[in-house]
């Protein structure tokens, strides 16, 4: 089976960071599109960062452009979320998620079409 394992999450204080890890196993990284939301308390899932492997273009939402990075290790099966000077409003579960990619027209933001989700790892960043 399937299966996307986060890691990273934590306690930090506000203009800290994080970086977190999804490792994936039964699924070959550079096959697939891979995203990274997040949902804080209350609020509705958001995406916030995601990879098109068909133009290797990266998607930031705009609250966290210029403050996080992500990145694949395609040899390791291995997505990375590395999150710098966080914020309060960044409290939230984060998830990594996987979509494949069947035509060459698509790209990660199909927010709705994710299919394989990782557990979730929480961050909680204190001001």
């Amino acid at each position: 089976d399937v299966q996307l394992q986060a890691s990273g999450g934590g306690l930090v204080q506000a203009g800290g960071s994080l970086r977190l890890s999804c490792v994936a196993s039964e699924l070959t990284l550079r096959e697939y599109d891979i995203g990274w939301f997040r949902q804080a308390p209350g609020k509705e899932r958001e995406q916030v960062s995601c990879f098109s492997s068909n133009d290797g273009s990266t998607y930031y939402t705009d609250s966290v452009k210029g403050r996080f990075t992500m990145s694949n290790d395609n040899s390791k099966d291995t997505s990375y979320l590395q999150m710098s000077s966080l914020k309060s409003e960044d409290t939230a579960v984060y998830y990594c998620a996987a979509i494949t990619v069947p035509t060459p027209d698509d790209r990660c933001t199909r927010f709705d079409q994710y299919m394989y989700w990782g557990q979730g790892t929480l961050v909680t960043v204190s001001s």
